[in-house]
């Protein structure tokens, strides 16, 4: 059964990743009836929101947006820091909305901060743990899965918690936009509802893939070793 689980969440993130790439191509091209630019939409809702100590700078590579909520700075990729797309206003007011929550301490953001380290940490060790518990015996087999288990608990957690600041930031960058009239028509309001629809499963796959690698862990020490 988790067998089963663990095939098709490998599916649906794989799935996930392909359809949130498809839609944005697909929303990247045109402009909007505002002619603003991703850089322009994400200054315009912080400096509305009255937050001035945040810088939105260019960064690099595609899709690489993210908030940095310790440097207070808000990154678009090149494509959507330049671009007047539906796809890139969303994506910036996304970002944007992570500002908002950051101002207002939003808690499950804050919670996600607070997390980061161990996240790290547990990713660190799912990846090489296996290797010297399962391979060069340097680690018993039994402490490893068991060790590896807690890794993925821990990462299944960061996702949950993911899942809220990411909802919550689309919502208000849904809002943003409509409400300051970057965003007019009808199509242009459904185009940003879409990619960021599609980019938020992609939160849904990570959380249920690090759950059933989590229970595939779990599993034989909840089910007892075939021989004890």
């Amino acid at each position: 059964m988790i067998l089963l689980l663990f095939l098709g969440t490998m599916g649906l993130s794989l799935w996930a990743t392909f359809r949130v790439k498809s839609v944005y191509q697909r929303y990247h091209q045109g402009g909007t009836l505002s002619g603003l630019t991703g850089a322009q939409t994400a200054q315009r809702i912080l400096a509305a929101a009255g937050i001035r100590d945040v810088s939105v700078v260019a960064g690099e590579g595609l899709l690489s947006d993210h908030y940095d909520p310790v440097h207070r700075r808000l990154v678009l990729s090149p494509d959507n820091y330049h671009g007047v797309s539906p796809a890139a206003l969303g994506v910036a007011a996304h970002e944007a909305g992570h500002a908002l929550q950051h101002q207002a301490a939003y808690a499950p953001l804050q919670w996600r901060m607070s997390a980061v380290g161990a996240a790290t940490i547990a990713n660190q060790v799912v990846l090489w743990l296996p290797l010297l518990g399962l391979f060069t015996g340097f680690i018993q087999a039994p402490l490893a899965m068991a060790i590896v288990a807690v890794g993925w608990g821990v990462l299944m957690l960061f996702n949950l918690v993911t899942l809220p600041v990411e909802f919550d930031a689309s919502r208000r960058a849904k809002a943003c936009l409509s409400g300051m009239g970057i965003i007019r028509t009808p199509e242009e309001s459904d185009a940003v509802n879409r990619v960021l629809n599609a980019a938020a499963f992609t939160y849904v796959a990570a959380f249920l893939t690090t759950l059933v690698y989590f229970l595939w862990h779990l599993a034989p020490f909840l089910l007892g070793r075939s021989d004890d």
